[in-house]
Order: structure tokens, then sequence, then C-alpha cells
């Protein structure tokens, strides 16, 4: 009997706690734990990647002034060349020779000069003498200018037979890079050739030319009018070359086309950076990298939104505690974590940030912190660990 009675004791203590614990898991799911944030401005910087090409500052195609066959090329395809650097010599026989005949014809026209001079001075004795006629002296002096007249045409001839001898040794216009040689030692050029005998290209400064969409554009002027205020209020970019990685030098956006694409729907803009190490080269490609600064703005976890017929919301808690749908507009970051609240909700409010999906409308809460709510989490998982071992 007294075991049955200790027995009989036992269950209703059990039942006891069973019932007091029921009834306090009752009442914690009545008025459940949401992890609650008070919204607050922030600023923050997006970044928008563009695919861009790479230029020179200047691509510089190298052609010949004067027409003969190449007798030496000097520097070979990719090298660096500093302005006045001898790049290709033509054969130069043709125009020395011209250059020696032009010589000769100065020398020429010069004794000329001195014997028109000699006959207008003794011409003029004996005009002063009444030996010949006014019109006597006047020939020899006409003489003499048309003598003055051929040594400087000749003189001019030598001028011009010296340039195109000097054209023979084609120099750089720039300091560069050599791009593609298609002629070699032998090949005839002249100045008509339509393929230039190379190119220099100065990438001491790159351009990169990438594009942007029409709204991005109708935003920058929306924000300033001028395209000169839209180009200095543009922040340094950054660019990743074509093996993914960044690009030491910053750069900076100097134009942006006003002329829209009308098949792409985009304007053309260039970004120039420094290229002192001479690693980007010409038609090379890479991604320029725009940084954007929102300031003031509500930044709101993907996870505290939920979707609903192609329109976002959140839950809002009251002073009561009692959620609240409301309807909101964002703009994805493309973190895959974030949204910017762009309308629909204030500063100051609170918002459920964990278990959106699980709440209703008008639910009561209990709103804790967002730290709260992990530590509970945490615990409810060492209790449940401790309970499988």
């Amino acid at each position: 009997m007294m075991i049955q009675s200790k027995k009989m004791l036992l269950g209703v203590v059990c039942a006891t706690l069973f019932a007091c614990n029921g009834n306090r898991q009752t009442m914690q799911m009545g008025v459940p734990d949401y992890a609650v944030a008070t919204m607050k401005p922030q600023s923050i910087t997006l970044t928008t990647t563009r695919s861009g090409t790479f230029e020179g500052r200047q691509d510089i195609e190298i052609r010949p002034n004067v027409g003969g066959f190449i007798t030496q090329v000097c520097v070979d395809e990719g090298a660096s060349v500093k302005k006045g650097e001898v790049l290709f010599v033509i054969d130069p026989v043709q125009y020395e020779e011209a250059v020696n005949v032009a010589r000769a014809a100065v020398e020429v026209a010069k004794a000329t000069v001195a014997t028109s001079e000699l006959t207008v001075e003794n011409n003029k004795e004996l005009r002063d003498k009444n030996i010949i006629s006014e019109y006597n002296y006047q020939m020899s002096v006409n003489t003499l200018a048309q003598a003055k007249a051929q040594l400087a045409q000749a003189e001019a001839q030598l001028v011009n037979a010296e340039k195109n001898l000097s054209y023979t040794r084609v120099t750089s216009p720039a300091d560069g890079v050599i791009g593609k040689i298609p002629y070699r030692v032998g090949s005839l050029v002249s100045s008509a050739i339509t393929t230039p005998l190379t190119t220099v290209s100065d990438i001491s400064q790159m351009y990169v030319y990438f594009s942007m969409t029409e709204k991005e554009l109708l935003d920058l002027v929306r924000q300033d009018s001028t395209p000169g205020k839209i180009i200095e209020k543009m922040p340094e970019v950054s660019l990743l070359t074509a093996d993914g990685r960044p690009y030491e030098e910053k750069g900076k956006i100097t134009t942006i086309s006003e002329v829209i694409d009308q098949a792409t729907g985009s304007v053309r803009a260039r970004a120039t950076f420094a290229n002192p190490q001479r690693l980007l080269r010409s038609g090379g490609n890479g991604m320029v990298i725009i940084p954007t600064t929102l300031n003031d703005v509500i930044v709101i976890p993907q996870k505290a939104t939920y979707e609903l017929q192609n329109k976002r919301f959140v839950y809002v808690v009251n002073n009561e505690s009692v959620a609240e749908s409301r309807e909101v507009q964002v703009y994805d970051l493309d973190d895959g974590k974030n949204f910017v609240i762009t309308g629909g909700l204030q500063a100051g409010e609170r918002v459920v940030m964990e278990g959106a999906s699980t709440l209703r409308n008008g639910t009561k809460i209990n709103p804790v912190s967002q730290q709260e709510a992990q530590a509970k989490m945490n615990a409810a998982t060492g209790a449940a660990q401790q309970q499988q071992k």
C-alpha cells in the first residue's frame, strides 16, 4: 500500500509540473519573441561595374612622307620608343642626289647675283657720267632683281630637297609603344600607302571607354544639369584588369557623351588612368568600378521583407507591440543581402528583422533586440544538443 501511495504521489507531481509547463508554453506561444530594430539613416557606398576597352592617350599612325624602298627597320613590335627615335630608314640615295643638285643650283644663283651686282654698280657710274642711258642702267637693276629671285627659288628647292632627305629617316613623333609592323626591309612604300608603317601608342595615360545607361545619365543630369559639373562631381573610379586583379592607380571620368546610341540605349563615357608601369596596353579590356555614395538612407536586410504579388512588404511594430504589414519601395544593392528603402518607411520606426514570413498582420509580439534573439537561439540550440547527447 505504501509503495502504491508513493507511485500515485509521483504521478500527481508529474502531472502538475506538466500542466504548469504547458500553461507557461501556451503563454509564451501567445506573445512570441521577434527581433526588432529601429531604422536609422546611414551612408553607404554602392559600386557599379562596367566593361571597358583600353586606348592609349594617342595612337599615331606612322606614314612615310617620301617614297622608296625600306633599307632598315630600327625597332620591333611592342618596343618602347622615345620622341625623335628613328623607326625606319628609306633608301636615301636619290634624295641625297637631289640635295647635291639643289646646292649646286644655289651656288650658280649666288654667282649670278654677284655678277649682276657688279654690273649694276658699274652701270651706275656710267650713267652718272652720261656714258650710258637711264634705260640701260634700269635694265641692269632688273637683271639683278631677277638673279636674286632665282637665288631665292634655288634656296627654297634646296630646303625642300633637304627636308625630303630627312624624311628618309622616319622618326617617332611621341613617346610610346610600337604596334604591328606590316612592312619589312625591301618593301616599297610611299606617302599614298593605305596601311601605315606602324602605330606609336602613347600609353603614359590610358583611356578606358565604357557605356552608361540612359537612366544613369538622366539621374546625373537631374542632379547637375551641366556636363562640366557632372564630371567634376564624379568620384574616382577603380579598374579590374583582364586577369581579375585590381589596378593600382585610380582613374577619373573625364568625358560623358550626351548622344544616346539608339541601338544600345547607352552613352559612351571615358575614364583616364595613369599608366606609369606600362601595364595597360591599347586594345585591352577590363572592368571599370564606379562608386556611388548614398547619404541618409535606410538599409534593411532582405530577410526582413517578404514579397506578395510583386510587391515588397515589411512588418512595422507600433507602440502596442503589434506588427503591422506595410508596403515599401526598395532598391536592390546586388549584394544578395540588403535593400535600400526608397519609400514607405521612415527613420525611427521599428521593423521586425527576422521571421517576417511567419507573421500575420496585427499579431502582437514581444519585441527583443537582435542580440537577445541571437542569444536565445544559441541557448536553445545548446539545450537541444545536450538532449541529443
